[in-house]
């Protein structure tokens, strides 16, 4: 579970932009927004302190304590969106939510695949494939798991998992539809060699016929022939 509460102190920003939120990255902030219970603030916070809150147990479903630099009062808040550099993957961009802790919230959740290698399918040359990664759930934000572990060390070649099979936690409410699928173990794909490709190609051209040309005598050819010396051909003479 979450279940863990880190102070974050951020500070208010008093200009917004492009412009700004690099020149606050390059002094090693993090440009974001707190949507409070009345009205949004624009924060930055360094960058140091925002990985260290959310490296905890908690990860991403870290209940953040905010407090506004110069301010006592604390906004549990949660991650609410975030944008990372796509190259570096550091977080550049936060969005912050404050909640009530004794109101269920709505949260997107990791699932884990459990055992696969010991999954009988695996074993005999199968693909395991994950089909969902995440999954949405309700509870409590104290209560929101860090992540869902699936259990697939029993799935057989052809087997399905959805998120029915998941198991209960306590307090979550899973939102998703429960026969959406979120593991399969499949036969492998075979990959035909353009070499096999072309022989299979060659061997049924092969069974079709031979082509017009090469026909034996005898064939359609010769009534083809005939026809035309009775019909008479351009620049022949009749007698």
């Amino acid at each position: 579970m979450a279940g863990e509460r880190i102070k974050l102190e951020v500070r208010e920003r008093d200009r917004v932009g492009t412009r700004e939120s690099r020149r606050l990255r390059k002094e090693g902030l993090i440009p974001g927004v707190l949507y409070g219970r009345s009205k949004p603030h624009a924060i930055c916070v360094p960058e140091r302190e925002l990985r260290r809150a959310l490296g905890g147990a908690g990860g991403l479903h870290t209940i953040l304590d905010v407090v506004l630099a110069g301010q006592k009062t604390t906004h549990p808040s949660i991650l609410k969106e975030y944008q990372q550099d796509p190259l570096r993957g550091r977080l550049i961009h936060i969005d912050l939510q404050e909640v009530r802790l004794d109101q269920p919230i709505q949260a997107s959740v990791a699932v884990q695949l459990m055992g696969g290698e010991d999954a009988p399918g695996v074993r005999e040359g199968g693909v395991l494939s994950q089909v969902s990664r995440e999954v949405n759930v309700e509870a409590l934000p104290m209560e929101v798991p860090e992540h869902l572990e699936l259990d697939v060390s029993g799935m057989a070649i052809g087997d399905t998992l959805r998120l029915a099979d998941l198991p209960a936690y306590e307090g979550v409410t899973f939102l998703d539809d429960p026969e959406t699928v979120l593991a399969t173990v499949t036969m492998p794909t075979r990959v035909v060699e353009p070499e096999e490709a072309l022989a299979a190609e060659e061997a049924a051209e092969g069974v079709e016929g031979v082509p017009a040309e090469e026909a034996p005598e005898g064939g359609s050819e010769a009534p083809a022939e005939r026809g035309a010396d009775a019909a008479g051909s351009p620049g022949t003479v009749e007698g």
